[in-house]
C-alpha cells in the first residue's frame, strides 16, 4: 500500500469509494452521491488551502482516502482539524483507514494544528470509532439521533485527539 497526496485523475475513483458510503453506509449522513464535478470543487477547496487530501492505492488503484481541514471557517478554530476517512469497501478491515489516519495526523502536527477532531456517523460505526481510539482519540461525546437515514435515527460521535504540543502553550 501506498499514501500518497490525492490528484485530479483520483477523483473518480474517490468519488465511486464515496458513493458506495453514502448509498450504503452510515458513517456519512448524506443520501445522494455528490458528482464527480462535486467532487472535485470539495478537493479543490480542500487543497487549496493547503490542507492535506491523500489516497492508499495498491495495484488494483485507490483503496481508500482522506483529508483534514480546519473544522471550521471562524478564526478562532485555525488550530483545530476534522479528519475525514473512506475505505473501499472490498479492502476494509486491512488497514488501509488506520493508514490514512496516521499520515493525516502527521500532517495537520506539521501544518501547525493543536487538535483533531474526528465526527464519525453512526455510534455503532465500530470501525471507524476503534481506529482512532487505536491512535489516541477519546469520546468527547455523542450526539443522539442527529441524523435519519436508512429509516432509523443515528447518533454523531465526537472524538479528539492533541497534536503535538496540543494546548500546553498558545501557538504564536
Amino acid at each position: 500500500m501506498l499514501i500518497r497526496p490525492a490528484t485530479e485523475t483520483d477523483i473518480a475513483e474517490i468519488q465511486a469509494i464515496y458513493a458506495h458510503h453514502v448509498l450504503h453506509g452510515t458513517g456519512t449522513f448524506e443520501e445522494v452521491p455528490p458528482s464527480v464535478e462535486e467532487m472535485q470543487t470539495r478537493f479543490a477547496a480542500v487543497t487549496g488551502r493547503g490542507w492535506a487530501w491523500l489516497v492508499a492505492t495498491d495495484a488494483t488503484g485507490v483503496t481508500g482516502y482522506g483529508y483534514y481541514q480546519q473544522i471550521r471557517d471562524r478564526s478562532a478554530y485555525r488550530c483545530t482539524a476534522e479528519d475525514s476517512i473512506y475505505v473501499r469497501e472490498d479492502v476494509r478491515g486491512q488497514g488501509v483507514g488506520k493508514a490514512l489516519v496516521v499520515e493525516l495526523i502527521q500532517r495537520a502536527t506539521a501544518a501547525g494544528f493543536r487538535q483533531m477532531i474526528a465526527v464519525i456517523g453512526d455510534s455503532e460505526n465500530i470501525g471507524s470509532i476503534g481506529v482512532h481510539t487505536s491512535l489516541g482519540f477519546r469520546k468527547v461525546g455523542v450526539l443522539h439521533a442527529t441524523g435519519l437515514k436508512f429509516g432509523r435515527w443515528l447518533d454523531t460521535v465526537y472524538m479528539q485527539r492533541a497534536l503535538g504540543n496540543g494546548d500546553s502553550d498558545v501557538p504564536a
